[in-house]
């Protein structure tokens, strides 16, 4: 299979430009090189490539960062995506196109009895970060009913590994333990450790994204998750045992957002169905990759 994949030198990029050429796949990533909101050098990149299918990750992901840069967020993620969509309709190939949103779209749960989120569950973006994953999924589902589009729409939930930047929660919690013990220092600073989150191997999810390809599953939307919610607290813990480091947790401000989402926790039964997909690789042991990771990077 053909394959081109937008953000393709990003951290979820390469996991799964690796994991598409062990499946055989020819896959060309684009990335910075092309400017994803420019409809010409989008067109040429697709018309170089031939896909015969699309993995559309290119974005401004950092939720924090997305309070301070909205209208850029929204150019990136939105227009980015509306861009690629017309491009990939002058295709000769008709190419599948999986288009990435974020379970960040589901907003703030008050209620636990609507845990596991599913994709019938309502929507209320919180972020500018979320508010325009939504407005993708609206160009995305816009394409399909007005266009005849083949799109899937994943919803990941948080995905972890190495590889990952240390502005993500466990990225960074992995990278100041090591700092902390190199420095021989007594405290890392940390941010809100009562968010509970649903985790999963990004060697997992892009093995999902593959599948939701390959298989030709239905249109529409795909939660991408665990199925079960983990607190920060308890991710920091177990990477303090497998670093074998005895370091006090010291609350920092400038690490907590300016709204939180307490839970996010998923029901990937819909992709299950679909696919036969399910996680692989322990929780744990993605931990210690991370560590090992960081261990490589700093020296």
């Amino acid at each position: 299979m053909r394959s081109l994949i937008t953000g393709g030198r990003g951290f979820v990029g390469t996991w799964l430009a690796e994991h598409l050429r062990s499946r055989g796949d020819h896959v060309v990533q684009i990335d910075r090189e092309v400017e994803i909101t420019d409809p010409g050098a989008v067109l040429a990149a697709l018309e170089d490539s031939a896909p015969e299918a699309i993995y559309h990750l290119a974005a401004l992901t950092h939720v924090g960062r997305s309070w301070d840069e909205p209208l850029q967020v929204l150019e990136v993620n939105v227009i980015g995506t509306a861009v690629l969509l017309a491009a990939a309709r002058q295709c000769a190939t008709e190419p599948r196109i999986l288009v990435t949103s974020s379970a960040e779209v589901y907003g703030a749960v008050t209620d636990p009895s609507s845990l596991p989120l599913t994709e019938l569950s309502a929507t209320a973006p919180l972020t500018p970060y979320a508010a325009s994953k939504l407005a993708v999924e609206a160009m995305c589902t816009q394409a399909r009913l007005g266009h005849g589009q083949h799109v899937v729409i994943v919803r990941p939930f948080n995905h972890i590994g190495p590889g990952q930047s240390p502005n993500f929660v466990v990225a960074g919690l992995a990278k100041r333990i090591v700092e902390a013990e190199r420095a021989g220092a007594a405290t890392i600073p940390v941010g809100n450790l009562s968010a509970r989150r649903d985790f999963t191997d990004v060697r997992d999810v892009v093995r999902a994204y593959r599948l939701l390809v390959e298989q030709d599953a239905p249109d529409g939307l795909y939660n991408v998750c665990s199925g079960r919610d983990v607190a920060i607290d308890s991710i920091a813990g177990t990477l303090l045992e497998l670093a074998g480091a005895s370091l006090a947790l010291e609350p920092d401000r400038g690490l907590v957002r300016a709204v939180e989402v307490p839970v996010l926790w998923g029901d990937p039964g819909r992709l299950e169905v679909a696919t036969g997909w399910t996680p692989e690789i322990a929780l744990e042991d993605t931990l210690a990759d991370v560590l090992n990771f960081w261990h490589r990077q700093l020296g």
